[in-house]
């Protein structure tokens, strides 16, 4: 037998696997090419940039300048972090170019996530860039601005929205991170465009049942219905403002390490990222069949933020985006045991509406039911938690609604879906899971819709052993 220790709130379960069991630890996953400096990286991205002249024969005297970038939540917060690195590169380039420093602002892309402050700003943009720019001129973009931009509808009939001052800025940039994301397959490209600085009736969109219930979603592979729909609603911006938006994209490693970083339009720099973010970010698993049981532990602060392994509805987007990372290696109709905490706790401080919205799914038969009600509808666009999240750096309300799409997936995928340690064990039951008291007693029930001897893949750190795999069966 193995002795495994997984993830459990702020603390660890120590659990029994037998030894045909795959166990991968991302900590000891080793898919990462060779890391660059980023600055040198960032230097050369910039003066060959990809389909369009470099960035200093781009900007003007007198132009007003938009460099937008990732929030809190992606991205790393080290001194070599492709954000705090290249930043005041390409600040250093438009002012050689004659722009002047009074007409570069800075514009923070949280989306739907809670607005960053400055002390946030400081971990992980650093003292110089923050001081130089600070407070008139680092914002965090608002999806809740009386004057946001409208541009109606794409081909596709997604809504298309985004920020005023992105969208009147006379060079638009934004810097992104290209990582492999559970679903969407990349971060960064027309991504980073179209969830950071956009609103939440554009969203939901493509954070909803009908692209995230489909089967392209599972596989987190950037061909994906939904990765179709940021690229036609990051076009339709682009068309919309009468300007193509300027790129600046690194590929990260595992601890957020510059593996290479390219500049220009959008959808070149997605075509030259992806091939080594597919590098970096595909594991072939050993083993000749997939898994009938996907084993995970659930830490309680991590991605979102403080309460993600006991807020349940953020617990369930977490199991349906590990099992998105797993899919190539797992098999329908399997069963998934997390181990989670599942206390209740919600954190009302950063999530306020999250508990009034679980409530309200339960007086519905299922998720995409609910999703679609007036009920949803009302939360999503209710004045005091959108007036909190404007003013008081929580969660915009239909963030609840997009983590219901994605966690409601796994009851969906599975046989059953098991929570070993809950707490609280009615959440877990309110999101279509089962509790149990212990591993063990989830194991044995396991074993009714999977053998007594089952193939099992356990990741245990998949969100305290740095960025995510996807995960392939060798060939």
């Amino acid at each position: 037998m193995q002795d495994v220790l997984l993830d459990y709130g702020d603390t660890k379960m120590r659990v029994e696997l037998p030894d045909s069991a795959n166990v991968l630890r991302l900590a000891e996953v080793d898919t990462d090419p060779p890391a660059v400096d980023p600055a040198a990286a960032t230097r050369r991205a910039l003066a060959n940039p990809l389909g369009t002249p470099p960035l200093r024969e781009l900007a003007k005297p007198g132009q007003k300048v938009v460099i937008g970038f990732p929030d809190r939540v992606k991205g790393g917060a080290g001194p070599q972090c492709h954000r705090r690195v290249a930043i005041p590169i390409i600040v250093e380039e438009l002012l050689a170019a004659g722009v002047r420093l009074e007409d570069i602002t800075l514009l923070c892309a949280p989306g739907l996530h809670r607005h960053n402050t400055l002390e946030e700003w400081y971990w992980y943009l650093g003292k110089e860039i923050v001081d130089m720019f600070w407070p008139g001129r680092l914002l965090n973009h608002d999806a809740e601005s009386p004057d946001i931009v409208d541009l109606g509808q794409d081909e596709m009939g997604n809504i298309v929205q985004v920020s005023r001052l992105l969208a009147e800025a006379d060079l638009p940039i934004v810097v992104g991170h290209c990582s492999g994301n559970p679903y969407g397959g990349y971060s960064g490209g027309y991504k980073m465009l179209v969830t950071g600085h956009t609103t939440w009736r554009c969203i939901s969109s493509h954070h909803c049942p009908k692209t995230m219930h489909r089967d392209d979603w599972l596989g987190a592979t950037p061909h994906s219905h939904q990765r179709h729909q940021f690229r036609s609603i990051g076009e339709a911006i682009e068309k919309g403002i009468g300007k193509m938006i300027f790129g600046v994209d690194a590929v990260i490693g595992k601890k957020a390490q510059v593996l290479d970083v390219q500049a220009g339009l959008l959808g070149e720099i997605e075509k030259a990222t992806w091939p080594l973010a597919d590098k970096r970010t595909n594991y072939a698993l050993d083993a000749a069949e997939p898994a009938d049981v996907l084993i995970m532990g659930l830490p309680r602060n991590f991605h979102y933020g403080p309460g993600m392994g006991s807020n349940p509805i953020l617990m369930s987007l977490a199991i349906g985006g590990q099992l998105s990372r797993c899919w190539g290696a797992f098999r329908e109709g399997g069963v998934i045991i997390a181990a989670a905490v599942c206390d209740g706790w919600f954190n009302p401080k950063w999530f306020p509406s999250y508990a009034e919205t679980y409530e309200a799914l339960q007086k519905y038969c299922t998720p995409a039911e609910f999703l679609t009600s007036k009920d949803a509808d009302a939360l999503s666009a209710n004045p005091e938690y959108c007036y909190s999240y404007s003013n008081y750096n929580t969660y915009h309300p239909y963030h609840a609604m997009s983590m219901i799409s994605g966690g409601s997936v796994p009851a969906q995928r599975t046989s059953a879906v098991y929570i070993a340690g809950a707490k609280a064990p009615g959440y877990a039951r309110g999101m279509g899971f089962t509790p149990t008291a212990t591993f063990k007693e989830a194991m044995a029930m396991a074993q009714r819709h999977v053998g007594k001897t089952p193939r099992i893949l356990c990741t245990p750190d998949c969100f305290t052993g740095g960025m995510g795999v996807h995960l392939h069966l060798k060939k």
